[in-house]
């Protein structure tokens, strides 16, 4: 086995169990190793390991070397569990394996542990998700929910977040939910530039659906595309369905059902998860006073915001600009503002 030796950044080990998926496992590796201070630092550091030490099978044609073990989850701040096709956690009996078991002991109190499709169930099976929400791959909400009554599954989002235990749907959700991580860590700023190294969206937020297979669109059908950018360009000014949908030249009631089978939120909800994001970034880039925020974000007044940023961060635009605008050590990740859940926005389904 060769020894970790850590530079004291935030470490985030990575468990590969024979089955691994290799996509999951290497947007673990290239999204967290992206992330760097003003400086040129890098705030992670990222290590793969095995609950033995060596060729650990992948779900493709080739095999990966697993160089470290799992006393490497015991010197971890982050804790990431991949999906496999061989070793899912998910038994008749809903038990971990007893390797897999004695790895998680190894786990200290307070680490952040998360999940990628499937690896929700070592989780479940674990006991990290008894009375939370949390997600998984569509295909397999039903089974996680079966096996786990405790767990509250919720097939219909990306990504839940309650603090310490992170779960994600599909392998794309990973990207998305480790992009969160890296937001939460270290504000949007680094996490957009981030996402535009590795050319992937900066933001889909963890309630926005999945995107289970639905009936085949009318060809030709019309997209709601124009709208949204058009939007994005006047996000300070109040916008109307009716300006949305004649942007398309939709009826209204025609536009929300395609912009809803597109995006898989109603035209409001995306608006005002557009107008957060860009609260964030004036929050954590410029000095405007919160009301001047507020109004360039279209929320209008200071007391609107605060209600908004409350209900989906947990946190006030003040909190929020002094964790992310205030001093920090380039070593490892400023506190996050609160542990939350990603909730699915509501009337989101």
């Amino acid at each position: 086995m060769v020894a970790f030796v850590h530079t004291g950044r935030h470490r985030v080990a990575v468990l590969v169990r024979h089955g691994v998926l290799p996509m999951e496992l290497g947007i673990v590796h290239q999204l967290f190793k992206h992330a760097e201070s003003a400086d040129g630092e890098p705030l992670y550091e990222v290590v793969s390991c095995a609950l033995v030490p060596g060729e650990v099978r992948t779900d493709a044609d080739f095999t990966l070397n697993a160089a470290h073990g799992p006393d490497v989850l015991g010197e971890a701040d982050t804790v990431i569990v991949p999906a496999s096709h061989e070793e899912d956690g998910s038994g008749s009996d809903g038990r971990l394996p007893a390797p897999t078991a004695d790895a998680f002991a190894r786990i200290r109190p307070g680490t952040r542990i998360a999940s990628i499709c499937t690896g929700a169930f070592v989780l479940a099976a674990a006991g990290l998700l008894d009375g939370r929400r949390a997600t998984t791959h569509w295909k397999s909400a039903e089974h996680l929910r079966r096996l786990h009554p405790a767990v509250d599954v919720d097939p219909d989002v990306l990504y839940t977040d309650d603090g310490d235990v992170l779960t994600s749907a599909g392998e794309a959700a990973g990207i998305d939910l480790c992009l969160h991580m890296i937001r939460s860590d270290h504000g949007a700023a680094i996490a957009n530039a981030v996402a535009r190294r590795t050319v992937v969206p900066p933001h889909r937020d963890g309630g926005q659906a999945q995107f289970i297979p639905r009936p085949v669109p009318e060809p030709r059908i019309s997209s709601t595309g124009a709208a949204r950018a058009w939007a994005l360009l006047h996000l300070d000014r109040p916008l109307t369905l009716r300006e949305l949908a004649g942007q398309e030249s939709m009826s209204i009631r025609t536009f929300s059902r395609r912009f809803r089978e597109e995006v898989g939120l109603t035209p409001v909800q995306w608006l005002t998860q557009q107008r957060i994001e860009r609260a964030r970034q004036l929050l954590e880039e410029t000095d405007l006073p919160v009301d001047r925020v507020a109004a360039d974000a279209g929320f209008g007044t200071a007391a609107s915001l605060r209600q908004h940023l409350q209900s989906a961060l947990g946190v006030s635009p003040s909190a929020y600009r002094s964790t992310f605008r205030g001093p920090t050590d380039a070593t490892g990740p400023r506190s996050r503002p609160s542990g939350r859940d990603v909730r699915r926005t509501p009337g989101s389904g």
